[in-house]
């Protein structure tokens, strides 16, 4: 039975390491007492057999009341149904705005799998062993982490543009930095000392990411583990999580604010209305002006240019030949309307004719490791189209206004 419950306590902590901490396994085991319960923090790496061993070993051997992971119902699901993937709607996630959102999370689990292939260990390996190793001894598996979506969401809204941009571009390159990680930099980023240098960095130069994700989560994670009832837990967290839940375990969490989305910044919010009405006031002054002549040349310079751009994005990803009319002819009329985007017509019209089947679903998870795969697959290509159609006709309105003031 899957489960997120806890209940109100005030613990006194007292936390101590296991004996033979100078050897690998015991330095990312540790125990916790909290009054007459005990708890079991296992560190692990999420590609790394050893951890995926050292968890089933501790599950079998202490026979835990609960057993939590670090997953949330989403990745449970993800992990546990891989066959999900098949249900997926492409046009209903096209239809919510979660496109970007989904892309993103794929390039996430590329990243991940292509390490895992490399030390022939499936993802999430040390979670599907904790999961197995509950069922055999009849514990409960409890899920601990946040939801991924609200995490995702919290990062991207509190996150300047600036360093968006910066991530964006960080993205794709990890598609094709991961040969030269070996096995024993794998292990080495389960010690604490090469852990926290690594967080440092991270910490310098994207500060609002790893408050999110690590930071927050620490607590997020600390909360639930030390508020869920039974005198035996076995918790099941990456290793970078564990200095972060042993300093928060005895806090108290606004759990409220974790899990709250940051509504959107005022220019994201409002940069969408005012940059078409800026036009329209252009367009209007144009022909009052200008004279129409002058006002039909702006009208007409705007639709080429935003046309042009977001065809040429489309075309980038060779979308078919309907998705690519549709792009440039939705684009002059969508760059005018902060609720509509030329890359969703794409999107949605891409869908319809080029529909993705089930061998692109049941391939998706081999296609993720390479930038070719991405571009294959229906899926991620069409996932692709949504973001690069939306960035073309984004350039394609900053190209245009210059261009259509000089008509004055």
């Amino acid at each position: 039975m899957i489960a997120v419950n806890y209940q109100p306590l005030n613990w006194t902590i007292l936390p101590y390491l296991l004996k033979g901490s100078k050897n690998l396994e015991n330095q990312n085991l540790h125990r916790l007492m909290l009054d007459d319960r005990e708890i079991i923090l296992i560190g692990c790496a999420h590609v790394s057999r050893a951890s995926a061993d050292l968890v089933e070993k501790v599950i079998a051997e202490e026979k835990p009341e609960i057993v939590m992971i670090e997953l949330c119902k989403a990745r449970f699901d993800a992990i546990r149904q891989k066959e999900k993937w098949q249900e997926t709607d492409i046009i209903k996630v096209i239809r919510e705005k979660r496109a970007s959102l989904l892309l993103f999370q794929l390039f996430m689990m590329s990243f991940q799998k292509k390490i895992a292939e490399k030390f022939d260990i499936s993802p999430g390996e040390e979670m599907l062993r904790a999961i197995r190793g509950a069922e055999e001894i009849g514990a409960e598996v409890v899920l601990a982490d946040r939801e991924i979506r609200v995490t995702l969401l919290r990062a991207w809204r509190m996150m300047r543009f600036f360093r968006k941009i910066k991530l964006l571009a960080a993205i794709p390159v990890s598609l094709f930095f991961t040969e030269e990680v070996t096995e024993d930099d794998i292990e080495r980023l389960k010690q604490s000392d090469v852990l926290e240098a690594a967080l440092q960095t991270m910490g310098l130069k994207l500060p609002e990411l790893k408050a999110i994700l690590i930071d927050e989560r620490d607590q997020y994670l600390a909360h639930n583990i030390s508020h869920t009832p039974g005198r035996k837990i076995v918790a099941v967290v990456g290793a970078g999580h564990i200095p972060g839940i042993m300093k928060n375990i005895d806090r108290e969490i606004d759990m409220e604010m974790l899990n709250r989305i940051p509504p959107r910044n005022f220019w994201a919010r409002f940069a969408g209305w005012v940059v078409p009405a800026a036009v329209m006031v252009l367009f209007v002054a144009g022909f009052f002006y200008a004279g129409s002549h002058a006002g039909m040349n702006m009208i007409k310079w705007w639709a080429a240019i935003t046309a042009t751009c977001s065809g040429i994005g489309a075309l980038i990803l060779l979308a078919h030949p309907a998705t690519i009319a549709a792009s440039a002819i939705a684009a002059p009329i969508t760059t005018l309307h902060p609720l509509l985007a030329a890359g969703w017509v794409a999107g949605l019209t891409e869908a319809t004719f080029r529909k993705p089947r089930v061998k692109d679903f049941l391939s998706l998870k081999d296609d993720i490791t390479t930038l070719r795969g991405f571009f294959r697959n229906k899926i991620t290509r069409i996932l692709l189209l949504v973001t690069l159609v939306n960035l073309t006709a984004s350039i394609g309105t900053m190209v245009a206004i210059p261009v259509i003031m000089r008509f004055f």
